[in-house]
């Protein structure tokens, strides 16, 4: 999603280019204090977050810490809770650590929104986080947050349906598309998923499939949204959407809610933090779920879709004892169980680190999932993460021009006109365009 920027910050976000990546010092602009008491007082720090158990994991941090203590403010999710961050920072009233999604941190990054945590963080994400997920928080030769959970693709199927209709469940797209005419022949009402035309599912698969929509080239971002991986995938929806085997519900919208809780739809394509919803939202269908791995193109793979991740806004005055608190909050499995001890409502997210993904599996009821165990079936769907995939400095215009044209003239189509944004918005923002 993209921060919005005000016309007073506009020139220095246009003067801002890669070289920022590539060689701004840490903390540059900022006092960069150390996590001691200053004047024997403790460190405070100022935390904004939309996350679920993020205020009980403060507060465990605040019982167990002297020389620094956090200070939580809840803030909405997406546009606003960015659009929110951004005016802070232009204000000089910058939060000191925030969580940021993966697909925001180059775009906050680029445009001089975030401390470079190079120096306090980046051994600990090369030592604590698996290598597709260092992907999504370090680039230009820079960390720039760190992560929080990994979210692999898999798959929702309805057990009972497709034992009742004699599907099989899909390991290839093949299969998938094959699965899809069955339960349609078997069922005229129900469909085996849905593929809304939004740019964040059209983005993760194409991720499967290889496609790498942004890379750092040089001092430049080169962006491919249009490529022979993504065309291909585009090209595979849009063919199911033609021949009336999925459904086009959005993501999260009333259609899409009212055909999982009435059995028309009998899959759906996710991510680990998926399940906790489905607990949440469809309590009846308790033991009617399964859970596979994503299908693929000949050889098991993944893309992400979604995940957070913490970082340190720019003009924070104590970023080491920021980067301190991120460390603790994203591998101290202490911060893990007082964070699910603090949800009214199940968490399925899985920690990028072990030691966190350990302590939320053992607390996890698989009985909603007839006792399957979904920890371990997405933890081992990370090492399939596909390697190399960069999300570019302007997603939030990349993301709304697909949709918008996705929907008028097809996905292809949608593909086409996000690749021409992608570089006219580049070229707009003072950064360099690679060829």
């Amino acid at each position: 999603m993209k921060a919005q920027s005000s016309r007073a910050y506009g020139a220095l976000a246009t003067a801002v280019s890669l070289a920022l990546l590539t060689s701004a010092c840490a903390g540059s602009g900022s006092t960069d204090s150390s996590a001691a008491k200053d004047d024997g007082k403790p460190v405070t720090l100022t935390y904004w977050t939309w996350t679920g158990g993020a205020e009980a994991a403060a507060a465990e941090f605040n019982r167990t810490h002297t020389d620094i203590q956090v200070r939580f403010s809840p803030i909405p999710g997406g546009a606003e809770g960015y659009s929110k961050i951004s005016n802070a920072i232009k204000a000089g009233d910058a939060p000191d650590v925030a969580t940021i999604e993966y697909n925001v941190v180059p775009e906050f990054a680029s445009q001089g929104f975030l401390e470079d945590l190079t120096a306090s963080s980046g051994e600990l994400v090369k030592k604590s986080f698996p290598a597709g997920v260092q992907n999504m928080v370090t680039f230009g030769g820079k960390t720039w947050s760190v992560p929080f959970d990994a979210t692999p693709q898999v798959f929702f199927y309805r057990k009972d349906l497709f034992e009742k209709y004699g599907v099989a469940v899909p390991t290839t797209w093949d299969e998938y598309r094959a699965a899809a005419e069955k339960v349609k022949a078997a069922d005229p009402a129900v469909r085996i998923g849905s593929f809304p035309t939004d740019a964040p599912l059209q983005a993760a698969l194409s991720w499967q499939a290889g496609a790498k929509w942004f890379e750092v080239k040089g001092d430049g971002w080169k962006p491919a949204i249009d490529d022979a991986p993504s065309r291909k995938v585009a090209a595979f929806w849009q063919g199911m959407l033609k021949d009336d085997l999925v459904f086009n519900h959005g993501a999260d919208t009333p259609e899409e809610s009212k055909s999982k809780a009435d059995g028309t739809t009998a899959g759906i394509l996710g991510a680990p933090w998926r399940a906790g919803t489905m607990i949440a939202t469809m309590p009846d269908q308790k033991g009617k779920w399964g859970v596979a791995p994503i299908p693929h193109w000949g050889t098991p793979a993944s893309g992400m879709y979604g995940g957070t991740s913490f970082a340190v806004p720019k003009g924070s005055k104590h970023t080491k004892a920021a980067a301190e608190f991120i460390k603790w909050v994203t591998t101290d499995p202490a911060a893990m169980t007082a964070r699910i001890g603090a949800l009214k409502n199940p968490s399925s997210a899985l920690p990028a680190n072990p030691a966190m993904a350990e302590v939320a599996a053992k607390a996890f009821d698989t009985s909603y999932f007839g006792g399957q165990d979904l920890y371990k079936l997405t933890g081992d769907q990370v090492p399939t993460i596909v390697p190399g995939w960069t999300w570019g400095p302007v997603w939030g215009k990349v993301n709304a021009d697909f949709k918008d044209e996705a929907a008028r003239n097809g996905l292809v189509s949608g593909l086409e006109k996000a690749q021409a944004s992608a570089r006219a918005a580049i070229g707009s923002r003072g950064l360099t365009l690679a060829e």
